[in-house]
Formats: structure tokens, sequence, C-alpha cells
């Protein structure tokens, strides 16, 4: 007995430590500058939590994975009321948050899964949401979906 109290004050524990610090109310986005960037009105630049896409050259045209990823986000997102879901483990400041529809989809994982963006975590591994986002990577990579695709892939686009 002593040990599932033990077991549930720890999980309870783990839950406030790496949790969700704190949600916006709806908010519209704006824009959508790249396969991992927003702009959201009132609240300026918001990049993805915890993922990466394909980069877009400024001042040319990039490749066709970093045209999709932003075009994939755009049809997602684009004038549509999200919240943001800022992490403990990044300042809400910082200007990164996971981004979810009003019906709860969790867009960061959304372009995980389908190939349009990978797991960056940068120093951090304390991301509340990350097991989410290496399971939708796990399975893109086993599909070879978006950027996992070997002809894509091979030419190195991230």
């Amino acid at each position: 007995m002593q040990f599932l109290r033990v077991l549930l004050a720890a999980g309870i524990a783990a839950t406030q430590t790496v949790g969700p610090a704190s949600r916006s109310p709806l908010v519209l986005v704006k824009t959508v500058t790249s396969g991992d960037a927003i702009g959201v009105a009132g609240v300026g630049r918001v990049r993805l939590l915890g993922i990466e896409a394909p980069k877009l050259p400024r001042g040319i045209d990039g490749p066709s994975s970093a045209r999709d990823a932003r075009d994939r986000l755009a049809g997602l997102v684009l004038h549509r009321w999200v919240r943001l879901e800022f992490d403990e483990a990044r300042a809400s400041g910082s200007g990164h948050a996971n981004v979810l529809l009003e019906d709860g989809t969790f867009i960061n994982a959304v372009l995980v899964r389908e190939g349009f963006a990978r797991v960056a975590t940068g120093k951090s591994t304390r991301i509340a949401r990350l097991d989410e986002l290496k399971q939708a990577e796990a399975f893109a990579r086993t599909y070879r979906l978006g950027i996992w695709s070997p002809t894509v892939r091979g030419r190195g686009v991230i």
C-alpha cells in the first residue's frame, strides 16, 4: 500500500514539473511564415514547440518539402482560432508553444506524424508532450512519410 502511495505521489509530481504552464484563450492565426512558425493576432510570431520543419531560404524558392510543410500548416491553422499551450520547460515569453485547435487537435504532432517536421528538443528534453511527438515521429519514419521518404531525405532538406 505504501508503494502505491509513493508511486502516485511521484506521478503527480512528475506531471506538475513537466506539465503545461499555461494555455491561452482562443487566438487567431493571421499568418504562417514557415512549416513550424505562425503569426498570431495580439501575440506575434510563435514557433511550434518541440518540432523543426525544413527551412525556407530567404529570397529564393526553397525545397518542395519546406513549401509543403508551410502549406500543410497553413491548411490546418491559417485564419482559424487556436489555443497556445506554453510549456514550463521554456518560458512563455520565448515564443515557443504547442498549438491546439478548438477540438483539441495537437497541431505540432500532426505535422510530425505526417512527415512535415521532425522532433527537435534542442537542449531541453523536458517538454510535456515530448512522448507524443516521439511516437508521431516513429510513425512517420516507419511509413516513410514526407521528410522520411527516401527521395526527400537524400536531398538533405533539414
